[in-house]
């Protein structure tokens, strides 16, 4: 039996952003549950290294592709690949994302119209893309993953706060809008976590990162997981997290704001 038939015996999860931090430890816990994967990202040694240990240690079928998702054409071209191999995804795990960090007036906006992209499109395409059969076999989930930060505006961080909180939003809506349809849609929102993520952005010395305990990526992407298959809608990892959601609905958008700025200075 080649690998194109294994994908027919075992449910399928595809994971964007699976090479590092949530996105690895997500298809960590798919694989230990006996699900195929196809795995996306840039970086093709890692998903090469990745695909190998994975079909070893748990005896699954692994399909990586390398795609740079801040191209507009990346969706289209997975979905493709997938229909030509005939493998049905019953999982779509949409992580893959990435910020930027400094005064919007001075920061890049090549990256930013990239972030949006990745954040932002790259996500509803690909969410447009398989949804379709999923309603149509009556089955499936996906797995968004926002942030906290999507529950407040970001100063220093203005356009990754807005993409969360459009994760947040779409989701959330689309989860009702398939209720009764055998799909559901989960949003996870965690808070800070350690990951690569803050160096990458230039945060790293922020109030809100530097000296801070932060979860680990294995416990979000754990608790993540669970709530998808438990069918629940908003997930925030962590009480603190769930308390700071919670309460910028009762303090004036001002302050919350200004707290936030506060928050992400690195002085």
């Amino acid at each position: 039996m080649n690998k194109k038939d294994n994908f027919k015996y075992k449910q399928t999860a595809l994971i964007t952003g699976a090479a590092n931090g949530i996105g690895y430890e997500l298809a960590y816990i798919f694989a230990q549950n006996n699900y195929n994967l196809v795995l996306v990202d840039r970086l093709e040694g890692k998903l090469q290294e990745i695909a190998q240990n994975f079909q070893e240690e748990f005896s699954i079928s692994v399909k990586y592709i390398v795609k740079d998702l801040s191209k507009a054409t990346s969706p289209e071209e997975i979905f493709q690949e997938l229909a030509q191999d005939n493998i049905k995804v019953d999982v779509l795990v949409n992580n893959a994302g990435f910020g930027t960090y400094g005064l919007f007036n001075e920061t890049s906006l090549t990256d930013e119209l990239e972030m949006l992209q990745v954040n932002l499109v790259c996500m509803t395409h690909l969410t447009k893309l398989f949804l379709k059969n999923m309603v149509e076999q009556g089955k499936g989930k996906i797995l968004n993953v926002s942030s906290a930060a999507a529950f407040q505006p970001g100063p220093l961080m203005a356009v990754y706060f807005a993409t969360k909180a459009y994760v947040l939003s779409f989701s959330e809506a689309l989860a009702n809008e398939l209720e009764g349809t055998g799909v559901t849609v989960t949003v996870l929102c965690p808070g800070t976590t350690k990951s690569a993520f803050h160096e990458r952005t230039g945060m790293a010395d922020s109030k809100l990162v530097k000296g801070k305990r932060m979860m680990d990526a294995a416990t979000v992407a754990n608790i993540g997981y669970h709530a998808l298959m438990n069918g629940k809608t908003i997930v925030i990892p962590g009480l603190i997290n769930k308390l700071m959601a919670k309460s910028v609905r009762f303090i004036p958008r001002n302050l919350v704001t200004k707290i936030v700025r506060n928050m992400q200075e690195d002085k």
